[in-house]
């Protein structure tokens, strides 16, 4: 077994915070499950310093903040990869404020053109020659006591994070992109990013934006009794109604219960809750919400419009040996083609490296897009 410190009552823990306060990096990762439960169930946290390893259960300590006076201090760099769900159990732990200063290795990669999605076993491999198992990647972690094997897998996730970070970093650094990678920690690290509003729950469900506005009106305020009562039951949406019952009485907008029991949806939630549903369709088709910035679908004239776009994120992208969406996703692109400015394409280093470009592009002829790639740096 890896040599690592198990942390499962406070006076370890605090001996911990106290042993690896000021460190220079403190790598972290975690573990858990979410597949029956609105709020993912925290599980496990894995932390790597120059100290040396260690793995925290929160199952066996519930009040684990106490290690926030590492994750907050500034001097101390917080190490991850694809650290948003990571983030967001930290979130829900403590809304008000996350760990910083970041440094996510996948972030660094995708600009260092690995792919936008490289996962963690892969960088390791690419960059540092260490193939990791694959053996718990299914494994339930909120199950006790866990294995050895699970220990040592779980410590692994840590292990080499200090060297992902410095090997990305030192080529961030040469090509001239580490503050581009320091502006995405940044935005990572904001709590608004992680905040849930039930008022846009509608949003997730696609097939929504092509309804007529009294039908888009009830569909949001389904959407949002729905979100609300999955995150009171801390159970996942879909088992409490699923989108297309949604959309099926959006559309509908019954006046009767009864059209509400013809569905197929629990007869103990319509008991329960049917006057409230009523209640939202009504209300939601009396006021529909104001029309959507991004209509479905886009105009043939939109469409050209959103492939020249398209082309010259593509020349970028290229010069840049980087995929893409790192410099501007689709949903950015049709925001442009519509006329919205407040994108993420627009800010920062992104605006300089490729967003002018985009604002000269919407009016450019299919001539003018044609004619020229970006130039080379």
């Amino acid at each position: 077994m890896s040599e690592f410190v198990f942390i499962h009552t406070a006076p370890a823990l605090e001996r911990l915070v106290a042993d690896w306060s000021g460190v220079p990096w403190l790598g972290m990762d975690t573990e858990f499950v979410r597949e029956r439960t609105y709020h993912a169930q925290l599980c496990l946290i894995q932390l790597a310093s120059p100290r040396g390893l260690a793995l925290l259960d929160p199952l066996a300590l519930p009040d684990w903040t106490a290690l926030f006076a590492l994750l907050d201090a500034p001097e101390t760099v917080k190490i991850l990869h694809a650290g948003g769900q990571d983030l967001e159990l930290f979130h829900r732990a403590r809304p008000e404020r996350l760990p910083a200063p970041l440094f996510d290795t996948q972030i660094a990669a995708s600009l260092l053109g690995h792919g936008q999605q490289i996962g963690y076993a892969a960088l390791v491999q690419n960059l540092l020659g260490v193939a990791l198992p694959k053996l718990h990647t299914r494994s339930d972690w909120s199950r006790r006591p866990l294995s050895a094997s699970e220990l040592d897998y779980a410590v692994d996730d840590v292990r080499h994070l200090a060297a992902l970070h410095d090997h990305l970093g030192e080529a961030l650094d040469r090509v001239g992109r580490l503050a581009w990678a320091e502006a995405d920690n940044t935005a990572l690290a904001d709590p608004a990013r992680y905040r849930i509003d039930p008022e846009r729950a509608w949003l997730r469900i696609g097939a929504g934006r092509m309804l007529p506005p009294p039908a888009q009106g009830a569909l949001r305020a389904l959407a949002a009794w729905r979100e609300r009562e999955a995150q009171a039951r801390d159970l996942p949406r879909q088992w409490l109604l699923k989108d297309e019952v949604l959309l099926r009485w959006a559309e509908q907008r019954p006046d009767a219960l009864s059209a509400l029991e013809a569905a197929d949806v629990s007869s103990t939630l319509l008991r329960r809750h049917g006057d409230a549903l009523m209640g939202a369709i009504r209300e939601g088709a009396a006021h529909p919400p104001d029309p959507l910035p991004v209509p479905y679908p886009l105009t043939p004239e939109q469409e050209q419009c959103l492939k020249r776009l398209g082309q010259l994120v593509r020349a970028r992208a290229a010069a840049l040996g980087v995929e893409g969406p790192v410099l501007a996703p689709r949903r950015d692109l049709e925001a442009l083609v519509l006329g919205l400015r407040d994108v993420p394409v627009l800010r920062g280093w992104r605006r300089t490296v490729i967003g002018e470009d985009l604002l000269a592009g919407l009016d450019a002829t299919p001539a003018d897009a044609s004619a020229g790639a970006f130039p080379a740096d």
